[in-house]
């Protein structure tokens, strides 16, 4: 609980003006009770992944008979009104998210004419909470401060936790939405359908001939996923068709660019756009293809975690005259270990659909193996112990000539914790070339200077791995195929290529 400002911003007339009040607490408030009614008449909003996971989830959610409407991509004016109505002190991913709902719902009324009660009791917004050394367990009360300071007061904002699993009960009162398992099944696959555009996405547009080709296929593509959700088409078909339209995309991929792996707190290092100054868009520009962190990876991490905690309770020491065999911690088990296998299994058979082939689902438990010896695995929270385990893999499998790990100001498991570890390892392993940035919605200049910085050496890597190989006089038709994606060799895409043709 926290105290108000006596400060009041409003908006009127596209200008803010300032109405002074006397000091308060503020209370936060529950959600009013959602029934079947209010399920028939309230359109639900949803947001916060890349662009095109945000389409194909309410793309997938619709096709459950749900009405669901994926927010916009957040921007710089999100940003402002959400340090206009949000608290003092909250990290970059706040007010971009919470200042974009802001928006959407200030644009709605503006566009529709509708008044804000009107708004109130027709939509609602959904989003993933939890807890953990940071800012994120004060998400939903922040979004409803901000909601009531901009006019919305009692906008109702429903949370899944993002560490709790697809089995989330409903509470006793029936004042919370309920998410049942069909809902996360249909959200997990058009995640991982997205993750695996993605990164076939970051792979082919470094190299594309004709600017934006790769954009357009990717359209298409999405169009077509779409489609086979709402009409309850084969998935995998889909993605094969999709294979058919990225196949047309002319590439020239014995170019040498410096990879750069992307890495960091969840949002900041996902996010495509003024949330991380376009860092994806803008390395492209400068040279560089980009690796990033699909977001598989967190949904395999929060069923490590779960099952790790798991394993702790059940070495504990108990007294054996009370030992007995417990069905729902047995079932709990069985749910995980199913959602770990049924991930990895949709995700390749999507993946082999389309032709992504250089790609496994992580193994959390063997990167775990890999940075305990740095990281203490007891420490919960933002990316656990990822953000060490990435570098490390980078370095020991030659994967990245640059590892860059993004997160808002301030973020204390990335900056506090990881970020502490990491200069011991670029210690033990001078060749690694790792740079730590943040972001706070201003600064973009000091931003990309830094990662100019750490880039330049990153592309003149590149280069010497490059020309010292010898280019052979025929090149392989395949050599400019994106399904042809060689697992080892050189770091650089180029160079890989031409030491798998010689």
């Amino acid at each position: 609980m926290s105290q108000c400002n006596s400060i009041k911003p409003q908006e009127s007339n596209g200008s803010l003006s300032y109405l002074h009040q006397d000091k308060m607490q503020w209370r936060d408030t529950a959600n009013k009770r959602y029934n079947k009614a209010d399920k028939e008449n309230t359109t639900l909003l949803i947001g916060g992944l890349t662009i095109l996971q945000d389409k194909l989830m309410m793309a997938s959610l619709q096709s459950l008979g749900e009405k669901y409407i994926a927010l916009p991509n957040p921007d710089f004016d999100s940003f402002r009104k959400g340090k206009i109505y949000g608290n003092r002190g909250q990290c970059n991913p706040t007010y971009f998210t919470v200042g974009n709902l802001v928006k959407y719902l200030q644009d709605l009324r503006a566009e529709t004419g509708m008044s804000s009660q009107e708004i109130v009791d027709k939509y609602a917004y959904v989003t993933a909470g939890g807890c953990g050394p940071c800012r994120f367990g004060m998400y939903i009360t922040e979004y409803r401060k901000a909601l009531k300071d901009a006019g919305f007061d009692g906008f109702r904002v429903f949370s899944f936790q993002h560490n709790e699993g697809i089995f989330q009960a409903e509470d006793g009162e029936g004042e919370s939405l309920k998410f049942s398992p069909m809902f996360f099944i249909t959200l997990i696959k058009a995640v991982i359908i997205g993750d695996i555009i993605n990164l076939l996405t970051y792979k082919m547009r470094p190299y594309e001939v004709v600017k934006g080709a790769t954009d357009e296929a990717v359209a298409e593509c999405y169009e077509i996923i779409a489609d086979a959700f709402k009409e309850h088409r084969n998935l995998t078909y889909a993605m094969y068709k999709c294979r058919k339209v990225l196949e047309k995309v002319d590439l020239d991929r014995l170019q040498p660019k410096a990879k750069v792996m992307i890495m960091g707190e969840f949002w900041a290092a996902m996010t495509e756009g003024e949330g991380n100054y376009n860092l994806h868009r803008f390395l492209e520009s400068e040279g560089a293809e980009c690796i990033p962190q699909p977001i598989i990876n967190r949904l395999m991490l929060t069923i490590w975690e779960a099952e790790y905690i798991d394993n702790k309770v059940a070495d504990l020491e108990v007294d054996e005259s009370v030992k007995r065999f417990d069905f729902t911690h047995a079932k709990g088990k069985l749910n995980m270990a199913l959602a770990r296998v049924a991930i990895k299994f949709y995700f390749n058979l999507y993946a082999k659909a389309i032709g992504l082939n250089d790609y496994d689902v992580p193994d959390i438990e063997k990167l775990s193996k890999l940075s305990r010896v740095y990281y203490p695995l007891d420490a919960e929270g933002g990316e656990g112990h990822l953000e060490v385990a990435h570098l490390l893999e980078s370095i020991k499998h030659k994967l990245a000539h640059l590892v860059i790990s993004v997160k808002p100001f301030g973020c204390m498991p990335s900056s506090a914790v990881s970020d502490g570890i990491q200069p011991l390892i670029t210690a033990r392993y001078p060749s690694a070339n790792f740079l730590s940035i943040e972001t706070s919605g201003e600064g973009a200049a000091n931003f990309y200077s830094r990662v100019q910085m750490a880039l330049f050496k990153a592309k003149q890597a590149a280069k010497e791995e490059f020309d010292v190989l010898k280019i052979p006089e025929h090149i392989p038709a395949r050599v400019n195929d994106y399904k042809f994606q060689p697992r080892h060799g050189a770091t650089g895409t180029a160079a890989r290529l031409v030491e798998s043709i010689s």
